[in-house]
């Protein structure tokens, strides 16, 4: 039954990464978020269990409008043609911060996020900003996990609190 949710040759490469006969990731492709990927983008964030505010902060005029923020930093990771990652960024000048970071659960080859993460983190650094930072919702341990391995602390000293104008962004 998997064979028919991805093609051969995807299924075949995928083993053959899972199994290290592959050391490159060079057929996955690093490049910016355009207005087009925007639904295979949601399709992602709903695949890998983000929530999604399609009213708000998440619609696409939203999105759209982003992208031409000198502050945002949105990059997508394709494989096969297909997006199997997304990074949003942004920043203040001062700190990084990574909105959203998603790869597809059935994605190949394994860091993907990886390379997204440290795509991201290079453009901050070129931009003299030396701090990144990220929320994390409490239910997520993977993501938790993905950011400590990454070299991420956990602050435990830090509140968070938010104000919203509309209860759907």
């Amino acid at each position: 039954m998997l064979a028919h949710a991805i093609s051969y040759p995807s299924f075949f490469r995928c083993l053959a990464y899972y199994h290290g006969y592959f050391t490159s990731m060079s057929e996955v492709i690093i490049r910016p978020l355009r207005a087009a990927d925007y639904d295979a983008t949601i399709s992602l964030w709903r695949e890998s269990g983000l929530p999604y505010f399609s009213q708000g902060r998440d619609s696409k005029d939203e999105i759209i409008r982003q992208l031409s923020l000198p502050t945002s930093i949105f990059l997508v990771a394709e494989f096969d043609g297909k997006i199997v990652g997304v990074i949003l960024g942004t920043h203040d000048g001062r700190k990084g911060w990574i909105n959203r970071l998603a790869v597809s659960p059935h994605s190949c080859p394994v860091g993907v996020a990886r390379r997204l993460l440290e795509a991201v983190e290079k453009r901050f650094s070129q931009l003299g900003i030396g701090i990144f930072s990220c929320l994390i919702e409490g239910w997520n341990a993977r993501s938790m996990k993905f950011f400590r391995s990454a070299g991420y602390e956990k602050c435990e000293d830090i509140i968070y609190f938010r104000k919203k104008l509309n209860p759907d962004v």
